[in-house]
Order: structure tokens, then C-alpha cells, then sequence
């Protein structure tokens, strides 16, 4: 099918950024670690089933913190109050040494008082003197935090946090409890999850070491005690995070350093990372620094830098994918790789996304999405819109992003690859680095069914409508045995509108499902 496209473009002169340092676990560009016209097709069916309601009343508290096999074990604080109720609080210890499982309590919220470990760091192989700690949080657990607190799980040890669509696990701000000042707009009240693995990395912290290897190595910083990842183990298994929001992270924990939602470092393919939410992150949504893993079913809401963040050589599969930028608020949807000394250090960045929808609002208006530092990245299957009017669509800096032909000596995948993606922004594509519009346009429709001059029918904001479900789909199986073929491009068609449901919450800038809670309320069961 002939692309369709817009010659509107933007001068880089206007808008172009200064080159920054390698992006560590860290705001980007702070330089420090962290611390169609188609034809018509039948709308899409009406709202799906809904999921059952959160039983209704006050929570009251529970009568004491439960045992824990970690000898340190849990510390009663007393009780909270807020709208929701009453709830114990129990602290967790500073470091778990000993495997120890997190059970739902009724009335019963942990507290993170400052950096929590999950065992202690193995080094970058495993060895037998690793803790093989293992934290088992059950579903519909609420862990909170406030200031520089954090989760860190440490190279050779794992976490198994698995909710369910009914029952999410819920990382969140103390003040979420309470709700004593929480708004719409609350970010930045806490750290964030880390997982911290062996797989291969690049932009090593030691002079000389070769990326990739056990002697690459890089550290989150912001506590007395560093926390470090990297390694040369691909399959390497931090364990199993599925059905967990995120809300309210992002404190800065050095200096203009900050955490994100979920941050990954050198995370292997044995890691499960399924059906994850941010909400109001003060820094990037998810940042990605290094390995090789999945992930399906990820929502990123109201992010204040980047939505999606991948850097250090990661090699990343997404399907269905939701990110949406609160009103004049954030930076891009995508920032892949930075600018630097390090661009041709293997392994390469290697990022591919099918099923997204991407609602672009953002309050630095530069673009939508920016590739750059000679990573390799795939996007098929996906809507992106600028809801702004004001920001380009898509931006590529290096020429060599854009035509380097494949070369697997230097774990080059070729040119950056677009195929069924559809863009509705006023300006389609702007000028990089070292590019222009015109180059970024023209690699756009070397694809197949892209749409630069789409007008999007979404409702509910995400859920597709007639245009978009007349797309030809592309099928992404052929990029990787993750993906699977879909019916139509987006993150919510029919037959695909459901998995948003249950385990989210609602906001003023998305609302995923009527029987779930408001993201600044607590779920009561």
C-alpha cells in the first residue's frame, strides 16, 4: 500500500538538543548515575465486560504485622488513617537476607523507611557465595514509601511479584494512604523499583573494560551502599514482576538524580516483566539500561521526562503498549540511547515495539519520539497522536541510525524500521543531530501501510476506531518468536480491549476501567 505523508517539517535550528553524556539510571542528560484512507470497517464493540467491583466500606486495621522467615523481621509502626480507612503499617527491614514471602493483609500497608535490598549483590557471575534471596510479594499487597526510599534486588537474587487482573500489587507514596495533599498531579514522592542483573552491558564504569563481559559493570547510586548490574549472562533471571502499579515515584535521591517507576539494569531473558502500570512519575516512566528481556502490556501514564527510556545497549521486545503523557506535561513518549563516546560499543541497542499507542501531550514539545546514538529500533503496529498540536512526531539524529546496512560483526541490525505505523500530529517530522526531516521522511516510507497523514478515530483516548482498525497489519513474528500476530494495529482493538481492565486505575488524563479506583485512592477488597 502507498505511504501517505505530510511535508510539514521543523528546523533543527529551533529545536535542537546539546549532546549529553551516556544516560546512566538518571534523568537524561543530567550526566550522572542514579543514585489510510482505509476502508471502513465496523467500529469496535462496545465498552467489554467489566471486571468486578472493589468491595465497598472502610478498611479498619489489622491486628498486627505478620511473620516473615527474615530473621530481621517486620516492624509495627502503628496505623495510618485516610479516606479509605484504617491500616496497620509494618516496615520492612533494610536488607531481606532470608527468602521471605509479603502475604496480603487485610488493613495492613508495608512502608519502606529509606533503600530496601533483596539480598546482597553477587557480582557479575553467579557464584557460590551469592544469597539467592528470593522476595514473594502476594497480590493485592501495598508496599509505600516516601523520599529517597527505594526497592533494589540485587544481582543473584530475585523477587516474585505477581498480582492478578483483580488484585494488583501496588508500589505507591505513603501520601496515598493518607491523602493528605495528593492530587492529580503528585509525582516524585518516593524512589522506585530497581532490578538489577547480569546480562550484557555497555558504557562500562571502569576505564578499559570490554562491553558485554563480566567486566562491564555500571552502578545506581543515591545510598550509602551502590547498587550494581551488568554481567555476561543473556538469560540471567531477576525473577517475576507481573500485574504492579507504580504510582508516585521519582524522588530525587543526589542532586538532580531520580529514579524511575520501574528502572532495569542488565536484566536477562529468564526475567518476567508483564502487565506493568506508571503512573505520575516525576523522571522517565520505565528506563531500561542494558540486557535482554520481554515485555508485554505495559501503561505508562503521565511520566514527566520520558515515557520510555532504553539505553546501554538493551535489546527489548515490546507488544501492546500504552503510554500517555498528562497535559503539558513530560518530554517525549520514546528517548532511545544518547549521543556520545560510546555509540559503536556492542551490544547495540536493539529496541522493538509492536501494538502502541502512543498520546503524545507533551509540556517541552522537542518530539514525540527520539531515536538516536546509532541504536537499533522498530516500531510496527502502532498509532502515535500529538494531542499538543505542537510537537513533531518523530525525530532520528545520526544519519547512520537512518541507512547503515545490516553487519552482524558489529551487532548492527540496519536502519531503524517502521512498518503499519500511523502518525496524526501537525508536524510529522523534524530535523536531528545531524539529519534532516526530509531524511527522517524518507526512511519512514521505505516501510510498508506507514500513514503520516492519519486522522485518528481513538475513544475512550486508547481504543482504537475505524481508521485505526483498517490498518493492513504487519506481522511482527517475523522480528522476533515473542510477538504475536495480531488482528489489528494499536494497544485496544477488539478481541484485545480487555487486558487494561482490573488491574489499573483511573485518572483525569485516562480511564481504563469504570470498576477500578481513581490512581490517588486505594483499592479496597
Amino acid at each position: 500500500m502507498t505511504n501517505f505523508h505530510r511535508s510539514l517539517v521543523l528546523g533543527c535550528s529551533a529545536l535542537a538538543l546539546a549532546s549529553c553524556g551516556a544516560d546512566e539510571i538518571v534523568s537524561p542528560g543530567t550526566g550522572g548515575d542514579i543514585i489510510i484512507n482505509p476502508p471502513a470497517t465496523p467500529a469496535p464493540t462496545s465498552t467489554p465486560t467489566p471486571t468486578p467491583t472493589p468491595t465497598s466500606g472502610t478498611v479498619t486495621p489489622a491486628a498486627e504485622c505478620p511473620t516473615i522467615a527474615d530473621t530481621a523481621g517486620l516492624t509495627d509502626d502503628g496505623t495510618l488513617s485516610g479516606p479509605t480507612g484504617e491500616y496497620r503499617v509494618c516496615i520492612l527491614p533494610a536488607v531481606f537476607g532470608t527468602s521471605s514471602t509479603l502475604p496480603f493483609v487485610e488493613g495492613l500497608v508495608y512502608r519502606m523507611n529509606g533503600r530496601v535490598d533483596v539480598g546482597t549483590d553477587g557480582g557479575p557471575a553467579a557464584t557460590a557465595d551469592d544469597t539467592n534471596v528470593e522476595l514473594t510479594i502476594e497480590p493485592g499487597a501495598i508496599i509505600i514509601a516516601s523520599g529517597s526510599s527505594f526497592l533494589n534486588v540485587n544481582r543473584g537474587n530475585t523477587i516474585q511479584a505477581n498480582g492478578t487482573d483483580t488484585r494488583p500489587i501496588i508500589f505507591t507514596a505513603t501520601r496515598n494512604v493518607t491523602g493528605v495533599n495528593l492530587t492529580e498531579n503528585t509525582s516524585g514522592e518516593w524512589g522506585g523499583v530497581v532490578l538489577s542483573g547480569r546480562a550484557p552491558i555497555t558504557d562500562c564504569s571502569t576505564p578499559g573494560a570490554a562491553p558485554g563481559t563480566v567486566a562491564c559493570e555500571r552502578q545506581v547510586e543515591g545510598a550509602a551502599q551502590p547498587a550494581i548490574y551488568g554481567g555476561a549472562t543473556p538469560d540471567d533471571n531477576s525473577g517475576s514482576v507481573t500485574f504492579v502499579q507504580i504510582r508516585y515515584s521519582g524522588s530525587v535521591l543526589s542532586g538532580d538524580n531520580e529514579l524511575q517507576s520501574l528502572t532495569t539494569g542488565g536484566v536477562g531473558s529468564g526475567t518476567t516483566i508483564n502487565n506493568i502500570m506508571s503512573y505520575n512519575s516525576s523522571d522517565d516512566g520505565v528506563e531500561f539500561f542494558g540486557g535482554q528481556f520481554n515485555i508485554s502490556n505495559l501503561i505508562v501514564v503521565g511520566a514527566e521526562d520520558d515515557s520510555i527510556d532504553t539505553d546501554t545497549g538493551v535489546k527489548v521486545n515490546m507488544q501492546n503498549v500504552i503510554a500517555i503523557q498528562r497535559p503539558g506535561v513530560g518530554d517525549s513518549i520514546i528517548e532511545a540511547d544518547s549521543d556520545n563516546t560510546f555509540n559503536e560499543q556492542a551490544p547495540r541497542q536493539n529496541t522493538k515495539i509492536s501494538n502502541a499507542t502512543f498520546i503524545a501531550n507533551s509540556g517541552v514539545g522537542d518530539q514525540a519520539i527520539r531515536i538516536r546514538g546509532f541504536a537499533d529500533f522498530t516500531i510496527v503496529n502502532s498509532v502515535l497522536v500529538d494531542q499538543s498540536a505542537g510537537t513533531p512526531c518523530l525525530r532520528v539524529d545520526s544519519p547512520e541510525t537512518l541507512s547503515r546496512a545490516a553487519d552482524a560483526a558489529i551487532d548492527e541490525a540496519g536502519p531503524v524500521v517502521f512498518n503499519s505505523f500511523v502518525l496524526d500530529c501537525a508536524t510529522d517530522f523534524r530535523d536531528g543531530a545531524s539529519t534532516t526531516a526530509a531524511d527522517v521522511e524518507t526512511q519512514f516510507n521505505v516501510g510498508s501501510d506507514n500513514n503520516a497523514a492519519f486522522t485518528n478515530t481513538l475513544t475512550m483516548t486508547f481504543v482504537n476506531g475505524t481508521n485505526e482498525n483498517g490498518v493492513v497489519v504487519f506481522d511482527p513474528t517475523a522480528l522476533d518468536p515473542f510477538f504475536t500476530l495480531p488482528t489489528n494495529i494499536g494497544a485496544a482493538y477488539p478481541g484485545n480491549d480487555t487486558w487494561v481492565q482490573g488491574w489499573t486505575c483511573n485518572s483525569a488524563t485516562v480511564a481504563f476501567d469504570a470498576n477500578v479506583s481513581d490512581c490517588t485512592s486505594l483499592p479496597i477488597y
